[in-house]
């Protein structure tokens, strides 16, 4: 399937330094979704009747989604290239999905927006550990 992920890398006109370039597709796809399911958890967590009892999950919702989106936008630059601050981005991105997976998981059973956010935590997080597995 071709996704504008994917075509943006194909058009990069210089060799990617040996990343894979489907876990990086995978990595970048699932930051976004990470970031835009985080933005509407935190929303609808701030609709709900015990808001007050979802601070913790408004505040990692915030942060992850901040996170994810920078991660996104660091895998989209190839040009001067530092694995080092890949690597970086890539394990705070990782720990932060963890954190809000997490911390939405808590509270799945009551709020279907944190069980499809934890989901979405979970997918980030892997596709973030197997992009890191893969970085030279």
């Amino acid at each position: 399937m071709t996704t504008t992920v994917k075509d943006m890398l194909d058009t990069y006109p210089a060799d990617l330094g040996g990343v894979d370039r489907e876990k990086l597709v995978r990595c970048i796809e699932e930051c976004i979704a990470c970031a835009q399911a985080c933005t509407a958890c935190s929303d609808s967590c701030l609709s709900e009747e015990t808001v007050g009892d979802l601070t913790k999950c408004i505040r990692t919702n915030a942060d992850c989604a901040d996170i994810c989106t920078a991660t996104a936008a660091v895998l989209s630059r190839h040009t001067g290239y530092d694995a080092g601050i890949t690597r970086a981005i890539l394990q705070a991105c990782a720990v932060a999905c963890k954190a809000c997976g997490d911390e939405c998981q808590r509270h799945a059973d009551m709020h279907d927006h944190c069980r499809v956010c934890a989901k979405a935590c979970r997918r980030c997080e892997q596709a973030c550990n197997d992009l890191i597995a893969s970085v030279g």
